[in-house]
C-alpha cells in the first residue's frame, strides 16, 4: 500500500549518536516489501530501562513480557518487528518472542530477560519464527546504521520517519536524549502510543527513570488521539546508558534532576506530536486547550471528548467553524460543566462567551484560521482551575481509504 507523505510531515532532524547504543536493521521479510523491517539496538552493560505499556486487555505477548522485564530496570537490547503485530496469537506468539529473546541473549552473552521485543502490524497472525530467526541473524552481523534508518524500519502505515532530540546540562556535562517513534492509526493511547523508544547517555537510577517516564507520559503520549482506538501493542521504552560523566541522578534531590526531567518531557511531547502529524488521512494538526475545568484530569477528559468527536474532526476537515459541535462534545464528556459559563474560541477568536454567541461575531477570521494546517481550539469551562492540552488531527476520507485496504 503506497501512501502519500502527510502534508503535516516534518523533516527528520539531525540526531547525535548516543554513547553505549549501537543501531542495526535488517530484512526479515515479514511482508512482501522491499525494505528493512527488523531493528536490533544493542545497549551497553549497566543500561537502565523504564517503560509504559498499553492498558488494553488484549495486549500482545511482547507487551505482557515487557511489563515483567522492565521491573528489573536493566536492559541490553531491543528488537522491533514491523509488519506483524503478533497480537492475539496465543502460545505461538509468545514462543516466537521468547525465541528472539534467547537468540539475541546468546549472541550478546546476556540474560534473555534483558532483551526487549516489540512488534507492530496486522493483528491475529503469529510472528513467523523462521523469518524472525533469519532477520535477527542478519541484524547481528549488519553494519551499524543511522537513527533515520531505525525510524524508517519500525513503521507500518506511517508516511514519514519520526525522530526528535534534545539535551540537558547537568553541571558541566551535556546529556543527550534522542527518540524515534512510529504511529499513524489506532491512536488513542491509554499509556503511550504505538511504539516509541528513547535513548540517553545520562546516568539515571532505574526507579527514578520509571517515575520520570510515567510522569512525562501523562502529559504527552496520553494526550494525543487520532481515531479513538487504543492499540494492543502500545509501548514506550526509555534506555539510559550511564555513559555521560556526571553524578548519578537518583531522585528529585539529585543535581540536574529537574533539567533532565524537563528534557525528557520535551522529547516525549515532540514525539507524541509527530504521531498526530502523521494521523491517517490527516490534513490539519489540532491543539485542543481546556481551561477552567474542575481539575486537570477532568480537563484532559473533556479535551479528549472533543478531540475524539468525529463531528468536530470532520467539521475542521471541512473548515467549518461549527462551535455547536464543540458544545456537544463537552456535554457528552461526563465531566463537570456549566452551559452558561462555557466559552469557545478558534485561533484565539472567541465565537461564544459565557454560554452565548459573541455579539457582532465575525466568522471571517475564524474561517481563515481553519484554512491553515495548524488549528487551535480553546474551551473555557469557567468552573475551576483545571487545565489540559490534547493534540489530534482532522478526519478525512483518507482515513477510510487507508484502513479499508490495510491488510491488502
Amino acid at each position: 500500500m503506497d501512501l502519500e507523505k502527510s502534508p503535516l510531515a516534518l523533516p527528520f532532524p539531525e540526531m547525535p549518536p548516543i554513547d553505549g547504543v549501537t543501531l542495526r536493521v535488517a530484512r526479515a521479510r515479514y511482508k512482501d516489501w522491499d525494505r528493512a523491517d527488523l531493528t536490533l539496538i544493542e545497549v551497553a552493560e549497566g543500561t537502565a530501562v523504564a517503560g509504559v505499556f498499553t492498558q488494553s486487555a488484549c495486549a500482545s505477548s511482547e507487551v505482557e513480557l515487557g511489563r515483567e522485564q522492565v521491573k528489573s530496570g536493566s536492559a541490553r537490547a531491543l528488537v522491533v518487528n514491523a509488519g506483524n503485530a503478533n497480537a492475539f496469537t496465543g502460545y505461538r506468539g509468545r514462543e516466537a518472542v521468547e525465541a528472539i529473546m534467547a537468540q539475541v541473549g546468546d549472541a550478546l552473552d546476556c540474560p534473555s530477560e534483558q532483551v526487549f521485543v516489540s512488534s507492530t502490524g496486522v493483528i491475529g497472525v503469529p510472528l513467523p519464527k523462521d523469518k524472525a530467526r533469519d532477520g535477527v541473524a542478519a541484524a547481528l552481523t549488519a553494519e551499524p546504521c543511522r537513527w533515520e534508518d531505525v525510524a524508517s524500519a519500525i513503521v507500518t502505515t506511517d508516511t514519514f520517519a519520526k525522530g526528535a532530540q534534545t539535551s540537558a546540562m547537568v553541571g558541566d556535562a551535556r546529556l543527550e536524549l534522542v527518540g524515534v517513534i512510529k504511529g499513524s492509526g489506532m491512536i488513542a493511547p491509554d499509556m503511550a502510543t504505538m511504539l516509541g523508544y528513547i535513548f540517553t547517555d545520562a546516568d539515571v537510577a532505574p526507579a527514578f527513570l520509571q517515575e520520570l517516564l510515567t510522569q512525562a507520559n501523562a502529559e504527552t503520549f496520553s494526550c494525543i488521539t487520532v481515531d479513538g482506538d487504543t492499540s494492543t501493542s502500545d509501548t514506550v521504552l526509555a534506555f539510559a546508558t550511564a555513559k555521560a560523566d556526571h553524578p548519578p541522578i537518583e531522585n528529585w534531590d539529585s543535581p540536574g534532576a529537574d533539567a533532565f526531567a524537563a528534557a525528557l518531557t520535551d522529547l516525549c511531547r515532540q514525539l507524541a506530536q509527530l504521531v498526530v502529524r502523521d494521523g491517517e488521512g490527516a490534513s490539519k494538526f489540532i491543539t485542543v486547550r481546556i481551561s477552567g475545568a474542575a481539575n486537570d484530569e477532568s480537563a484532559r477528559r473533556v479535551a479528549l471528548a472533543i478531540a475524539n468527536s468525529p463531528l468536530v474532526k470532520t467539521a475542521i476537515a471541512g473548515e467549518d467553524a461549527n462551535w455547536g459541535r464543540v458544545v456537544m462534545a463537552v456535554g457528552k464528556a461526563g465531566e463537570p460543566a456549566d452551559r452558561d459559563k462555557l466559552s469557545i474560541a478558534f485561533g484565539g477568536i472567541w465565537a461564544a462567551r459565557n454560554g452565548l454567541p459573541v455579539e457582532d461575531y465575525d466568522e471571517a477570521p475564524v474561517a481563515e484560521h481553519l484554512k491553515g494546517q495548524e488549528i487551535d481550539l480553546a474551551v473555557e469551562l469557567g468552573i475551576g482551575e483545571g487545565r489540559a492540552s490534547v493534540w489530534t488531527c482532522d478526519l478525512t476520507h483518507g482515513y477510510i481509504s487507508i484502513n479499508a485496504d490495510y491488510r491488502s
